[in-house]
């Protein structure tokens, strides 16, 4: 029996298909709106970020465009399950994670199978270094929690040393949160060629695929008084 090319075609897709149906498809997080509702919320939550710091919110183009791409992200397809906030210091990347943080614990959004609300956990990457070394318990369930904001990459040491062992926590956490497609966001003050020249071309790699760039041109905001506060 001759066999053709829609027969092997055929074959392939019943092995994918099968093969897939033996695995979890890691589901993408996404807020159920519209881009421009989840713009409004965010905008929001830095507002009111902002102000609890008893600073003064004042809009431009740079806050303006760093909300659309983080509402756009959030609410749209996407193969990135993360994204990176990078940028000089002082200029709105730590308001963004912990105001999108807020949002979430407002918004109240149930997780399937009613296992409770999603919720965001925010770490700094030296405390990352710190529990890999003294509670190496805590940073196991740190680098495996469903969605987590990791602040400040770049500042941690690259390596921590424990009886003799030598440990890459935050290398370690990035690679295991890449192969488990975990939802992660990012700030950090290293370009991209400093994280490749800090973690090498293997952890690159993996941001790469793995997270949305979104990049704070502006300057800092700590010396005015009337302006948004990392």
């Amino acid at each position: 029996m001759e066999v053709t090319d829609k027969d092997i075609t055929t074959s392939v897709d019943w092995l994918k298909q099968h093969l897939l149906s033996r695995r979890t498809t890691k589901a993408r997080f996404r807020l159920d709106m519209t881009k421009e509702m989840a713009y409004n919320y965010l905008l929001a939550a830095c507002m009111a970020e902002v102000e609890y710091r008893h600073r003064i919110f004042c809009s431009n183009k740079d806050i303006e465009k760093q909300i659309h791409d983080m509402a756009l992200w959030l609410t749209s397809p996407s193969s990135y399950f993360g994204v990176l906030l990078c940028g000089g210091c002082g200029n709105g990347k730590s308001t963004m994670l912990k105001a999108f943080q807020q949002l979430l614990n407002t918004l109240h959004i149930p997780k399937p199978y009613n296992e409770g609300t999603y919720g965001i956990r925010i770490v700094d990457a030296k405390y990352i270094a710190y529990l890999c070394k003294n509670n190496y318990e805590a940073y196991r369930k740190i680098v495996s929690v469903d969605m987590l904001g990791i602040d400040d990459l770049g500042t941690e040491p690259s390596e921590v040393l424990d009886y003799g062992n030598v440990y890459t926590p935050v290398i370690d956490l990035l690679t295991m949160r890449y192969e488990e497609q975990l939802f992660t966001i990012i700030t950090t003050n290293l370009t991209p060629q400093q994280i490749r020249e800090h973690y090498g071309d293997r952890v690159a790699d993996r941001l790469n695929e793995m997270v949305k760039k979104i990049v704070f041109n502006n300057g800092t905001y700590r010396t005015d008084k009337l302006a948004i506060y990392d």
